[in-house]
C-alpha cells in the first residue's frame, strides 16, 4: 500500500503540482481586462475597457480554453480547409511526419552502417554529413520546391493530389531527421565488440548472415536511440514545413491563427504539439525499452 501511495505521488500528484505553478506562472504574466469611465470629446460618460499587465496581449488560462474550447470539444469536425477540430489537424501533421520518418530511416539506417564499417567511407563522407547536419529545415523546404518542382500527380477529377510542395515537406522532413539515425547507428555498428565479429569468422557466417545475425542484434539498441531522436526532430520540422507551405496541420493552423491574432488558438497549437511529442516519445521509449530487454 505504501509503494502505491508513493507511486501516486511521484507520478501524478507532483506533475500536476508542477502544472500548476506554471498555470498560475502564466496567470500572473497574462494580460487582464480593465473597465475604466472616461469622458469622450462630448463630455459624455464612456466604458473604455483595454488590457493590462505584464503581456496584455497574452490570454489567461482560462480565456485560452474559453476561445478554444470549440476546437477541444469538437476534435474531429471539419467546418473548412482551415477550421477543424485540434486533433483533425493533428491527424493530417502526424501523417505527413510518418512518412518523412520512414524515408528517414530507410535512407539514414544504410548510410550508418556503412560509416560504421567503412572507414573509406567515412573519411569520404563524414565532412560532407557534419556539414549538411546542422542545416535548418528553413533552409531545406525552398530547396526542396526547386528540386520537385515539376512533380505533380492528379486524380481522375483533375485535383492535384500530390504536388511540389508535398514532395518538397517529405523531403525536408526526412533530410532534418535522419541525421540522429545515422549517427547513432554508426556508433552502434563500431562499438560491437570484436569477439562477436570473431565468432562470425569461426562459424563461417556470409556477410548478409553477419550483418543480420550479429551486427543488426547488437546495433539494436543504438539504432533506437537515433529513431527516437528522428521521431522528436521529424515533429519539429513539420511545425516549420506546414508554416511555410499553407499545409492544413497543426502548424498551417498556427500561422493562421497568428495572422489573425488570434493568440488563444496559438497557445492552443503549442500545447498541442507539445503533448503530442511527448506521447510520441514516451511510445518509442517504450518501444526501445522491449528491444533493449528482448
Amino acid at each position: 500500500m505504501h509503494l502505491i501511495q508513493r507511486y501516486k505521488l511521484d507520478s501524478i500528484l507532483l506533475p500536476l503540482a508542477a502544472i500548476l505553478v506554471c498555470c498560475v506562472f502564466w496567470y500572473v504574466l497574462a494580460g487582464k481586462s480593465v473597465t475604466t469611465m472616461k469622458k469622450d470629446d462630448w463630455g459624455d460618460t464612456v466604458k473604455v475597457t483595454k488590457r493590462e499587465g505584464i503581456s496584455a496581449d497574452l490570454p489567461t488560462p482560462v480565456e485560452t480554453w474559453t476561445a478554444s474550447k470549440l476546437y477541444v470539444m469538437e476534435p474531429f469536425a471539419k467546418r473548412g480547409e482551415l477550421d477543424q477540430g485540434i486533433l483533425r489537424f493533428t491527424w493530417m501533421s502526424l501523417v505527413l511526419v510518418a512518412q518523412g520518418y520512414f524515408i528517414a530511416l530507410v535512407i539514414g539506417t544504410p548510410i550508418g552502417f556503412f560509416l560504421g564499417l567503412s572507414k573509406g567511407f567515412t573519411k569520404a563522407f563524414d565532412p560532407i554529413i557534419q556539414v549538411l547536419r546542422p542545416v535548418s529545415p528553413l533552409a531545406w523546404l525552398p530547396l526542396g520546391m526547386i528540386l520537385f518542382s515539376g512533380v505533380k500527380i492528379v486524380n481522375g477529377d483533375g485535383r492535384t493530389t500530390f504536388g511540389a510542395s508535398d514532395a518538397a515537406a517529405l523531403f525536408t522532413i526526412a533530410i532534418c531527421a535522419m541525421w540522429p539515425t545515422v549517427m547513432n547507428t554508426a556508433v552502434g555498428v563500431r562499438a560491437v565488440p570484436q569477439d562477436y565479429l570473431n565468432v562470425a569468422k569461426v562459424l563461417k557466417l556470409s556477410k548478409a548472415k553477419t550483418l543480420w545475425k550479429v551486427l543488426v542484434p547488437a546495433t539494436l539498441p543504438y539504432m533506437f536511440t537515433g529513431f527516437r531522436l528522428s521521431l522528436g526532430i521529424a515533429w519539429l520540422v513539420i511545425v516549420a514545413v506546414e508554416m511555410l507551405t499553407g499545409r492544413p496541420g497543426v502548424g498551417g493552423f498556427l500561422w493562421q491563427q497568428y495572422n489573425a491574432n488570434s493568440y488563444a488558438h496559438i497557445i492552443l497549437c503549442i500545447l498541442t504539439i507539445g503533448v503530442i511529442g511527448y506521447i510520441l516519445d514516451r511510445l518509442m521509449s517504450l518501444v526501445e525499452s522491449r528491444f533493449k530487454t528482448a
